[in-house]
């Protein structure tokens, strides 16, 4: 048993040494055919080019387009809601039962007109009672002036007669506004957006079930926050363009309003323009879109930002040159501002008409030659 273990090691020790020699002779007869195949090449490299000169390179093939200037603008982005620039809550002035209602939803009403009506029985009579008195305190005063007139009897009879009038004038005017009160009149001309109360209800002042919404878009005002970081950039006047896209429509308009207050909570500032909507119907809390314009820049080189590309050195871009009949790529490096929208400004490095390569720059080196 011990005899058969000893053969069939020594047997699979001389296979693995035999395949060792036969890689070993394959690797040696491999490296003998390439050292034929170099100078094969090298002698025929030497009778087709005797003197040595060097392979024309073929050009690369790539696009261009023209530097031409243009106006570059920059925009802050931001989302922002629609809002009526006349938005009323309306509620009544004094609690009280509803006697009548007016209006519904949807319906149209002018600045000052009655929407609901309160019981104001107790006031009216209240004010048919004062009436009476000042009548008989007018018809008093009246008597008494004319004989303080012809000088009979006293200054204080006559100026008791007068303050007694002018109290009860006073008193039936301050009736008459608590019956004012006793309606809820539309301060604004505009479109009734919701009214709760219903006939029999009882209304209080500043109570959601108590109040009627009227709402005039004839002036819509789009509001919006903005970070902290554009404080310095924003400010009154800035040209805006809304978009709305729910309606797929864009306006120009300008910023009227920029707060000088920044929310601690999100570090935002509130921002607000107004619009006069003619073609397009806005709805109140529909979203919009701004772009404000933030920076202008009339004499500056727009390119989109993939065509510039970066190394230590900074920013470049690869212009096509013309040499003889040949062009040639130029790596110019340049200077640049800010980018928006994937398009980028350059200040310094290019001048116009030059051949801007867009495609093909990947694998380009300076001093290649080109076609296009």
């Amino acid at each position: 048993m011990k005899r058969s273990i000893i053969y069939v090691v020594l047997i699979a020790f001389l296979a693995a040494c035999s395949a060792t020699t036969d890689k070993k002779a394959e690797l040696e007869k491999l490296k003998a055919e390439h050292d034929k195949l170099a100078t094969q090449i090298a002698t025929l490299e030497t009778e087709v080019n005797p003197k040595g000169e060097k392979a024309d390179v073929k050009p690369i093939t790539v696009k261009v387009m023209p530097s031409v200037s243009c106006v570059f603008n920059h925009y802050i982005d931001v989302q922002g809601t629609v809002d009526a620039d006349q938005n009323i809550a309306v509620s009544p002035q004094m609690p009280g039962i509803v006697t009548a209602v007016y209006v519904k939803e949807g319906s149209q009403v002018k600045k000052g007109q009655v929407m609901v009506e309160l019981d104001d029985q107790v006031t009216r009579q209240s004010l048919e009672e004062v009436n009476s008195q000042l009548a008989l305190a007018t018809n008093i005063f009246e008597k008494q002036s004319a004989l303080w007139d012809k000088k009979i009897g006293s200054e204080v009879q006559y100026l008791q007669a007068k303050t007694g009038k002018e109290s009860l004038e006073q008193r039936a005017k301050t009736i008459k506004e608590q019956l004012k009160m006793a309606k809820i009149i539309s301060p604004i001309s505009g479109t009734v957006e919701s009214v709760p109360l219903r006939v029999g209800q009882m209304a209080s002042p500043g109570l959601p079930t108590s109040t009627i919404r009227v709402i005039n878009m004839s002036v819509a005002k789009i509001s919006a926050d903005v970070s902290e970081a554009y404080a310095a950039r924003i400010k009154d006047g800035n040209d805006a363009l809304v978009s709305f896209p729910d309606l797929g429509k864009d306006i120009e308009a300008k910023l009227n309003f920029t707060s000088r207050f920044i929310d601690p909570t999100n570090r935002t500032f509130k921002v607000e323009c107004k619009i006069a909507p003619k073609d397009i119907e806005l709805r109140a809390n529909m979203i919009a879109y701004l772009k404000i314009k933030d920076y202008t820049n009339d004499k500056a080189f727009c390119l989109p930002v993939n065509y510039v590309q970066s190394n230590q050195d900074g920013k470049f871009v690869y212009i096509a040159k013309q040499n003889g009949n040949d062009w040639t790529a130029e790596r110019r490096s340049i200077k640049t501002g800010r980018d928006y929208n994937g398009n980028i400004e350059v200040l310094e490095g290019i001048t116009a008409g030059e051949n801007i390569i867009t495609s093909g720059f990947q694998s380009l080196n300076g001093g290649e030659k080109v076609i296009f």
